[in-house]
C-alpha cells in the first residue's frame, strides 16, 4: 500500500560542482553539436563585433570626402552573414535541447519502472511523474541555451573590452566601473532565483500528487461531494506554485534589467567624459562615436551572461530533483529472453516453494510483519493461506515475488533462494493476480497478452472460455479491440478480476499466485473458475490468499497464519477440528461461504 501523501522532503540540494557535472553528463552525448551551435554563435559575434570599426571607418571617410559605398556593402554582407549563421546555430541548439530532455525523460522513465517496491511506496507516483513531465522541461534551457550563452557573451565580452581598450582606455575605465557596481548588485539575488524555482517545481509536484490521488478514486470523490474540497486542495499548490514562480520572474527582471540599466549608466557617464574629451581634442568624435557602439554591443553578450546564471539557477533545482531520482535504489534491469516456447512451457514442471524461519519487516524502526516463518509447498496442487486481516498472507507473496527482499532467513523457490534467481528468470516462471486485479488502459486484447505477448489467438480464444470471458467479448463493439477505459472504467469489477486471471493463465507459469482473485465474483463466475485453477492446479504449483470458505476446503493443504506466524497447516477437516483459529474463522463467516 502507498502510504505516501506528499513529495518526500529528505531530498538535499546538489553543490555547484555536482550540478555542473550531473549536468554535463546530459550534454557529453551531444557536446559535437553544442561545439557547431557554439561556433556559429562566436561568427555572429563576430560580425556584431566588427561593426562599429566598420563605423568608424565609415565616419573617417565621410570626414575626408572618400566614397563610402564599399564600406556600406561590407557592413550589409557582415549582418547578413551572422543573421544567418545565428539562425543556423540556434536551429541546431534547439534541436540538440530537445535531444537532451529526450534522452532524459527515456533514462528517468527506464530508472522509475524499475524503482524498488519500498521506494515507489515512500514517493508519490503524481511527484516522480512531475519529474519526468515539468522538470525534464528545464533541462532544455539550460543545457545548451546556457553553456552556448554562457560561453558566447564571456568570448564577446571580453572581445569587446580589448577593442574598446584599443580606442580608448579612459573611457573603458569608466565603462568597466559602472558596469562592475550594477553587476556585483545583481549577482545578489541569483541564489534567490534558485531557491524560487525549486520551490516552484515542488509545487509543481504537488500537483501531481494531488490529481494522482483525485483520478485514482474519482467514483468515491464524486459519491462523497469531495469535488470542492478536492478542487481546493489542487487550486492550493498551484497557487503555491503561483506564488513560487511569481518570486522567481521578480528576481529575474531584476537580473534582467540590471544588465540594461549597466550599459544605460556607462552610456551617459561615457557620453560625458567622451564629450569632454572630444571637446578638448583627445579624441576624434569617430572614436567616441565606435566607442559608444560597443558599448551598446556590451549588451547583448551581457544579457547572455546573465541569462545563463539564470537558466543555470532555474536548472539547478531540476538537475536536483531528477538526481534525486536517480539515486533511489533500483531493481537491476531485466533481461529481454523473449516469449517462452509453448512447447517448452507445456512440459515444465511445476514450482516448490519453501520459507525457512522467514522474518521480514518494512524499514528498521517499524514492526515485524513475518516472524520465524516456516512452511513448505510441494510441486503441483493448491495451497491456501487463510488468516486474521493484518496476518503476513499477502506478504508472503510479495516476498516469493522479491518484491522486497527477506529481513532474515531464506525463501526458497524449487530449493533455491531466490535472492540467487535472476529477478527475470525468477518472475518469468511465476503467475501473479494482485488482490484489486489492476487492468490497464488500452483494448482488451492487450490486457490479455500483457503478460504473454507472444500468445497466439487460440491461446486467447482457450482462455476466453475458461474463464467465462468469451461472453464479455461478444458483447463488446469491437470484440477484443475494445478500449477498456482508464484502469478498466468500462468492465465491472468481476470482469476485472477475470481478464486478470485470464492475463495469468496466458503465460502458462509454473507458479501461480492468487490474491483473493475471486473475491469480486457472482457465485456462478466463482465456481466457474474454482474449477479452472482446481485443473491448473493438476499441472502448476498454486498458492492462494482467500476469505471465501468454499475456495479453501478445496485446497490440498491450508496455511494458517495468525500475527506474522504460521499457526497450522493441514486440510480443511484437520483444521476445523484441531485449530480453535480456524474453525472460529469458519464458523463466524470471517471465511465467506459462497452462495
Amino acid at each position: 500500500m502507498n502510504t505516501a501523501s506528499a513529495p518526500t522532503t529528505d531530498e538535499t540540494s546538489l553543490s555547484a560542482r555536482e550540478t555542473v557535472k550531473a549536468l554535463y553528463a546530459y550534454v557529453r552525448p551531444h557536446r559535437g553539436a553544442v561545439a557547431l551551435g557554439l561556433l556559429c554563435a562566436l561568427v555572429g559575434a563576430a560580425g556584431g563585433l566588427l561593426q562599429p570599426l566598420a563605423t568608424k571607418t565609415l565616419v573617417d571617410r565621410l570626414a575626408t570626402g572618400e566614397t563610402i559605398a564599399g564600406v556600406l556593402l561590407a557592413l550589409t554582407a557582415l549582418v547578413l552573414l551572422g543573421t544567418a549563421v545565428e539562425a543556423f546555430g540556434a536551429y541546431v541548439l534547439e534541436r540538440t535541447a530537445e535531444s537532451v530532455v529526450l534522452a532524459a525523460r527515456r533514462t528517468l522513465v527506464g530508472r522509475l519502472l524499475r524503482l524498488r517496491i519500498s521506494e515507489w511506496e515512500r514517493i508519490p507516483p503524481g511527484d516522480l511523474m512531475s519529474r519526468v513531465t515539468s522538470d525534464t522541461t528545464l533541462l532544455r534551457a539550460v543545457s545548451t541555451q546556457a553553456v552556448v550563452s554562457a560561453a558566447t557573451g564571456a568570448v564577446a565580452f571580453v572581445a569587446a573590452i580589448v577593442m574598446m581598450a584599443f580606442l580608448d582606455v579612459v573611457l573603458l575605465g569608466v565603462t568597466l566601473g559602472v558596469v562592475v557596481l550594477v553587476g556585483g548588485a545583481s549577482a545578489l539575488v541569483m541564489p534567490r532565483i534558485a531557491r524560487a524555482t525549486e520551490r516552484s517545481q515542488e509545487a509543481v509536484g504537488e500537483i501531481s500528487v494531488a490529481l494522482e490521488r483525485v483520478f485514482g478514486a474519482f467514483r468515491t470523490v464524486k459519491a462523497s461531494g469531495a469535488e470542492e474540497r478536492e478542487t481546493a486542495r489542487v487550486e492550493a499548490a498551484a497557487r503555491r506554485a503561483w506564488r513560487h514562480g511569481v518570486k522567481g520572474a521578480k528576481w529575474e527582471s531584476v537580473a534582467g534589467s540590471a544588465d540594461e540599466l549597466a550599459v544605460q549608466l556607462a552610456f551617459l557617464a561615457v557620453l560625458a567624459v567622451g564629450g569632454a574629451r572630444v571637446a578638448s581634442g583627445e579624441i576624434p568624435v569617430s572614436t567616441l562615436i565606435a566607442f559608444l557602439l560597443y558599448l551598446f554591443y556590451l549588451i547583448e553578450p551581457v544579457s547572455k551572461l546573465v541569462d545563463a546564471v539564470t537558466h543555470y539557477q532555474e536548472g539547478a533545482a531540476a538537475i536536483s530533483r531528477i538526481a534525486h531520482v536517480e539515486r533511489l535504489s533500483t531493481e537491476p534491469p531485466a533481461r529481454q529472453t523473449g516469449p517462452v516456447p509453448r512447447q517448452r512451457a507445456a512440459v515444465s514442471p511445476p514450482a516448490s516453494v519453501r520459507f525457512e524461519d522467514v522474518s521480514f519487516r518494512y524499514r528498521p524502526g517499524l514492526p515485524y510483519i513475518h516472524q520465524q516463518v516456516s512452511f513448505q509447498v510441494p510441486g503441483t496442487g493448491m495451497t491456501a493461506f487463510v488468516g486474521p486481516s493484518g496476518a503476513g498472507k499477502s506478504t508472503v507473496f510479495a516476498l516469493i515475488e522479491r518484491f522486497y527482499e527477506a529481513t532474515g532467513g531464506r525463501v526458497l523457490v524449487d530449493g533455491k533462494d531466490v535472492q540467487d534467481w535472476s529477478l527475470s528468470e525468477l518472475r518469468s516462471a511465476i503467475g501473479y493476480v494482485e488482490q484489486d486485479a489492476p487492468v490497464l488502459a488500452g483494448t482488451l486484447r492487450e490486457n490479455l497478452v500483457f503478460a504473454a505477448p507472444g500468445a497466439t489467438d487460440d491461446d486467447i480464444r482457450d482462455v476466453l472460455a475458461r474463464t467465462k470471458l468469451d461472453t464479455v467479448v461478444d458483447r463488446l463493439p469491437h470484440g477484443l479491440d475494445t478500449p477498456v477505459g482508464h484502469r478498466g472504467s468500462q468492465l465491472s469489477g468481476g470482469e476485472r478480476q477475470r481478464i486478470a486471471i485470464a492475463r495469468t493463465l496466458l503465460r502458462r507459469p509454473r507458479l501461480l499466485l492468487l490474491d483473493e482473485a475471486t473475491s469480486q465474483l457472482d457465485a456462478v463466475n466463482e465456481l466457474a473458475l474454482r474449477d479452472v485453477i482446481a485443473e491448473v492446479a493438476r499441472e502448476t504449483t498454486v498458492l492462494v490468499v482467500a476469505h471465501r470458505l468454499s475456495t479453501v476446503t478445496g485446497a490440498d493443504r491450508i496455511v494458517v497464519m495468525d500475527a506474522g506466524r504460521v499457526r497450522a497447516v493441514g486440510t480443511h477437516a484437520e483444521l476445523a477440528a484441531q485449530d480453535q483459529l480456524y474453525a472460529q474463522l469458519a464458523a463466524t463467516q470471517l471465511l465467506t461461504s459462497a452462495r
